[in-house]
């Protein structure tokens, strides 16, 4: 198949070189033009992923145009905060083309102020005669591992359930193992809300915290993340799969992880806008915190880690005020949040 990848940052090259190596026609685009000039002539792109070679077949651009005249497939790896304007381009252009292609995205967060999921915010852009249905590939897969071929397992989503057999069919290698999902709601929101944990797992391990902390909030934060997921429509049962679990241990346990790097980084000392400098990619993270802490008050659910982590990143509290709001917070029973869990799924099923 026909296949263009919208981003040249380091997710959306990995994936390049998975769908050229299962035979399909790749086509990258970008809008730097060094980092085109480089993919197509040194086959590398050693900002995002260093010492990987890419092979000749894959081919960069920097004209939109040309990208969607190639594709059957987009696959829109672009940072949530661009994916709106993006996607609204792209949608100018089919109309232009009079083409419909089929869509997934590799995107983890919540916009700004509306909420949303990015699959929301792309149904709000394309419609039926651009885009044939959007789907969601996500999952324990860091960009540096993708790239150098390591076995790698992620869950390809739809409502459309046809729509991801397709794109399990385009991605689906010797080593990039896809698995269909029919809980579009699950993943994306697992996908997203692991990266707040990430970060709060990241803080305390600059703070020179153990293990047992560590393993408390990304057991607790699996928890807020089932909790608002649920309320959403998720089904429960998908925040302990790939997209789930997998996804937080390998972003809050991993030094591949930007949310975990930034996280140490704000526990040395540097500012929030220093400590994403410094990284020089997105930390989708960030701004995930605060679209998740205002969308769970919105909906009555609690997520006091989130809560907290918001407090220390944007309303100035420290470390200790941190760990003593965590920590000093009124008794309650483990089994309760498991039944408000089940609960949540009930309401859902008979909505």
């Amino acid at each position: 198949m026909k296949v263009s990848v919208i981003g040249t940052g380091s997710f959306g090259t990995s994936l390049s070189i998975v769908l050229n190596d299962n035979q399909n026609q790749v086509l990258l685009y970008g809008r730097n033009h060094d980092t085109v000039n480089e993919i197509n002539n040194s086959h590398t792109n050693e900002r995002y992923l260093k010492h990987i070679q890419l092979d000749e077949n894959i081919v960069a651009t920097t004209s939109l145009t040309d990208a969607i005249e190639h594709a059957d497939a987009l696959v829109l790896a672009v940072p949530v905060s661009a994916m709106r304007t993006v996607a609204t381009d792209i949608h100018e252009h089919l109309k232009t083309l009079n083409k419909q292609v089929l869509v997934v995205h590799v995107a983890k967060g919540l916009e700004l102020n509306s909420y949303k999921r990015v699959s929301e915010v792309l149904s709000e852009v394309f419609d039926d005669t651009t885009v044939s249905d959007i789907c969601v590939l996500s999952g324990p897969s860091h960009a540096e591992e993708v790239a150098e071929k390591q076995p790698t397992t992620v869950s390809v989503a739809s409502i459309n359930v046809d729509g991801a057999k397709i794109m399990q069919d385009i991605f689906m290698t010797d080593y990039f193992r896809v698995y269909v999902n029919s809980d579009l709601i699950g993943v994306e929101i697992g996908g997203a809300l692991k990266n707040i944990v990430a970060l709060a797992v990241g803080a305390l391990s600059g703070y020179g915290f153990g293990d047992n902390p560590k393993a408390a909030v990304i057991t607790r934060g699996l928890h807020e993340i089932a909790a608002l997921g649920t309320k959403l429509g998720a089904n429960p049962l998908t925040f302990l799969g790939l997209s789930g679990m997998g996804d937080l241990i390998v972003t809050a346990t991993s030094q591949h992880s930007r949310n975990y790097r930034c996280g140490q980084m704000l526990a040395s000392g540097l500012s929030l806008e220093e400590a994403v400098d410094q990284m020089g990619m997105v930390v989708e993270g960030v701004n995930t915190t605060r679209a998740a802490y205002e969308l769970s008050s919105r909906v009555d659910v609690e997520m006091p880690i989130t809560k907290t982590l918001f407090g220390y990143l944007f309303e100035g509290m420290n470390e200790d005020e941190a760990f003593q709001a965590l920590m000093q917070r009124e008794k309650t029973s483990e089994s309760e949040g498991l039944k408000q869990l089940l609960e949540n799924q009930i309401k859902n099923s008979h909505s």
